[in-house]
């Protein structure tokens, strides 16, 4: 399984889930585990997926999911899980 961690963070704007989804759907990207939460107009999801069935590899789905983000105005960011956990290890 290729895990891939999907961070999205920015100002809350209608259809942003809707439009990282449709990417992931279009590139056959399951998402295993979601969350998202609004604070004061601030919109931040997390995703775990698996991109097993994608054809991309990571840094041209990391590339693609960034200029997405730029055109609906947050940061979208793609990690390999491995990458995330080291990132984030206490």
């Amino acid at each position: 399984m290729k895990k891939t961690i999907i961070t999205v963070v920015g100002k809350d704007t209608v259809g942003i889930i809707a439009k990282v989804c449709t990417y992931l759907a279009e590139n056959n990207i399951n998402i295993l585990d979601i969350s998202q939460t609004i604070v004061q107009g601030f919109f931040n999801m997390m995703m775990v997926t698996d991109a097993t069935a994608c054809p991309k590899n990571s840094a041209v789905i990391a590339g693609e999911l960034e200029k997405l983000g730029e055109e609906i105005g947050v940061v979208i960011r793609c990690q390999h899980e491995d990458i995330f956990n080291m990132m984030h290890r206490i």
